[in-house]
């Protein structure tokens, strides 16, 4: 598949569900994250995207109507040194316990499978974003069932090291909006980056644009400098936009 705009992509998905996005700006002098968050329950479009620290976790908008926090309260983003962590799960923070005792992103994910929602069983996506002398890698992961198969679980790792300017990836949880969602399939959509996603407002916006408005939930995105390590941050919240 030939590079693709991300914001003419997402506006072809009516529900790709949730989505990372890693990539670096044409000059290479940022490294662009992104995570956005998508529902079509009453659950799941009660949530909000609030800062912790330097990452994310998501809150209930209106607590008193939470069913089950399960699958949709978690920390999406944390930040351990130079390295970002973003996934659509708790298993953000197994990723960070693992990094930290000085294991794998790999070694992180092989204690983990799918999630328990039947018939769906949504994919767990997750991604690390590491800055470097100046330069940025990544990779990203999908956990999902063989075919539908909730006996099996199909474990996919895709490396891009170093990243190459102007480009990037993203992976999605779903590829329609069929009842039971199907999985996202194949490898990493490769998108362009442009050089005015090194402004986080200009990219968020963005991106936010091209959800779809009636499935659309929250969406984070940083822009870091990849030479000082500074970044800027933008959370859009549906029910705060």
């Amino acid at each position: 598949m030939n590079p693709v705009d991300p914001c003419q992509y997402l506006k072809q998905m009516s529900y790709p569900g949730r989505g990372i996005l890693f990539g670096v700006t044409p000059d290479g002098s940022t490294g662009i994250i992104a995570y956005f968050i998508m529902g079509r329950s009453e659950n799941s479009r009660n949530r909000i995207f609030v800062p912790d620290g330097r990452g994310l976790r998501t809150e209930a908008y209106d607590p008193e109507k939470l069913i089950d926090p399960s699958l949709i309260i978690y920390s999406p983003v944390r930040v351990l040194g130079e390295t970002t962590i973003v996934t659509n799960g708790d298993q953000t923070d197994t990723i960070a316990t693992y990094l930290e005792r000085g294991l794998t992103f790999e070694d992180a994910l092989a204690t983990r499978t799918f999630e328990p929602d039947a018939p769906s069983y949504t994919p767990r996506i997750s991604g690390v974003f590491q800055r470097f002398q100046g330069t940025g890698a990544y990779r990203l992961s999908i956990l999902k069932t063989k075919e539908g198969d909730p006996a099996v679980c199909d474990r996919q790792f895709f490396s891009y090291e170093p990243a190459i300017p102007g480009a990037g990836h993203m992976i999605h949880t779903y590829s329609g909006a069929e009842d039971p969602l199907p999985s996202f399939d194949g490898a990493p959509v490769p998108i362009l980056i442009e050089d005015a996603y090194a402004d986080a407002d200009y990219a968020a916006d963005a991106i936010w644009r091209c959800l779809d408005s009636q499935n659309k939930v929250s969406l984070f995105l940083r822009a870091i400098d990849l030479k000082s390590g500074e970044g800027t941050s933008k959370i859009i919240n549906l029910h705060s936009a």
